[in-house]
């Protein structure tokens, strides 16, 4: 297991030897970071080669050095700045980790009552920005809002434009982190057409983000404590995860040295993909293709058939080879908050214990370590909260918003800033002759030939043009989450 120390510089651990195909070699610098993983440092390999490396996705490349946030996925780990995320989550609160990870410190006593009273008194929008929501078709998705809205705040707040200024960089970020739930809380009032609900001093940020949601100004809102504190850990398991996709793309838009609060909006945009942040929602998905308890033996076995395009939702983790940290605490949370919002008995609640049940004791799954991870609970979790999925992603982005602005605060103060400029590997063509508008040939047989000519071309880069042309054809439905070929 890893001992977790103070921060620490990255180490030159000697020289990796690489021979081109001209016979040259080129000796690279092999370094290694806090955790020992080693990196081989190919920053000179382009100028002195004209070699560049090719990653899609990079997945086997490091972009940046960080401080804030470390996963080990063969162990199970994931911590904040050295703390380990049980200890956040079941020791800590929201105020802990959020000053955590902006200040690479927990707080003290004082440092704990200033910032609170700096969140709580940022929690308000300009009355002008309101008026934006009102633009909004009336059943806009709450996303597609809160990237509009998160982008115009740069409008507003022209006094945190100087991001070498450190006290405007840290006015931006508690802006951000204040104004979150704020703005996630009008876009849902505003999706289902009831009037917002301002934020009160006198409530936690997890209580507030609770009360401008659900309450109204017919009635009095009463917060449950145990609905409020499983909100908080929620948003605590969700503030960072290294240098996932929004993650990635806020630090690319504040490369360019771009305002925060556009760099921000940007993450917003990626987490919005559903291959990133729609994970939960999915679960709940699957859960209604499920149907009934009966159907779950056969959805388990079809989940089994790699010929079968049908997957089991919310299992397993592609960064996690064994148990997902932040799932083990999810999964305490979801049984208190079932209990405590009286929601056993919910037909789908109901599919997803069992599903649970059977799933973790099943020999196949275990050997794969395919275990529930944190969305599986979450989405079963924020039902039972009474939160519609169209929040579910919102709500992820009032989370990560910690994150963000942490990395993108960190990519701000490196002494050495870099613009992100990734390299391509060109596949087009290199020269053609240009052709007068009355001498190109739009027949049959010259369009013929040149879908022949594209189908050859792709074949030899491994690319079926024709199963393309079916995912784009505009079809809404997902084999792996057909209803109709599950049996009843």
């Amino acid at each position: 297991m890893l001992k977790f120390e103070k921060a620490q510089k990255m180490k030159e651990e000697g020289l990796a030897e690489v021979k081109m195909p001209d016979g040259q070699t080129l000796q690279l610098p092999v370094l290694s970071d806090a955790a020992g993983a080693k990196f081989l440092d190919v920053r000179k390999l382009q100028p002195t080669t004209g070699m560049c490396t090719f990653d899609p996705g990079f997945t086997s490349t490091g972009a940046c050095q960080s401080q804030i946030t470390f996963i080990d996925g063969k162990e199970g780990v994931l911590v904040y700045r050295g703390y380990s995320i049980d200890d956040l989550a079941e020791k800590g609160d929201f105020t802990d980790a959020t000053y955590l990870l902006l200040h690479g410190e927990l707080p003290t006593n004082s440092q704990r009552e200033k910032f609170e009273f700096e969140l709580t008194h940022h929690s308000l929008v300009h009355e002008q920005l309101i008026k934006f929501f009102q633009g909004f078709k009336h059943d806009a998705h709450p996303m597609a809002i809160m990237v509009g809205v998160v982008g115009a705040l740069a409008a507003f707040y022209s006094d945190s434009a100087d991001i070498g200024n450190p006290a405007e960089r840290m006015r931006s970020c508690l802006r951000l982190i204040a104004k979150m739930p704020t703005l996630a809380a009008i876009a849902y009032k505003t999706s289902i057409g009831q009037p917002i609900v301002y934020p009160r001093n006198d409530l936690s940020y997890s209580e507030n983000f609770l009360h401008m949601l659900f309450s109204v100004p017919s009635e009095k809102y009463v917060m449950d404590p145990e609905l409020a504190r499983a909100m908080e850990i929620i948003l605590v398991l969700h503030m960072d995860h290294e240098q996932n996709a929004s993650t990635s793309t806020v630090r690319t838009a504040g490369s360019s040295q771009a305002n925060p609060f556009a760099c921000i909006a940007s993450g917003i945009a990626a987490l919005w993909g559903p291959a990133h942040g729609g994970a939960n929602e999915a679960v709940l998905r699957m859960l209604e293709v499920i149907g009934h308890v009966e159907n779950i033996p056969d959805a388990l076995e079809r989940a089994k058939d790699k010929n079968d395009p049908f997957r089991l939702m919310g299992f397993g983790h592609r960064v996690y080879k064994t148990y997902d940290p932040r799932a083990k605490i999810m999964r305490s949370v979801c049984h208190r908050v079932l209990k405590a919002a009286k929601k056993e008995n919910d037909p789908l609640l109901k599919i997803a214990l069992e599903l649970e049940n059977i799933a973790t004791s099943d020999e196949y799954f275990i050997k794969r370590g395919l275990y529930p991870n944190v969305d599986f609970y979450s989405g079963i979790t924020l039902r039972a909260m009474g939160i519609p999925v169209s929040m579910y992603t919102v709500l992820f982005a009032v989370a990560r918003t910690v994150g963000w602005v942490s990395q993108w605060k960190e990519m701000a103060e490196d002494p050495v800033p870099r613009i992100s400029r990734p390299r391509q590997m060109y596949l087009g063509s290199m020269k053609r002759n240009f052709v007068d508008v009355e001498s190109r040939c739009t027949s049959g047989s010259a369009k013929a030939e040149q879908e022949e000519q594209d189908r050859k071309d792709a074949a030899s880069q491994g690319v079926d043009l024709q199963s393309i042309g079916r995912l784009s054809s505009g079809s809404t439905s997902h084999p792996a989450l057909s209803r109709s070929s599950l049996k009843r």
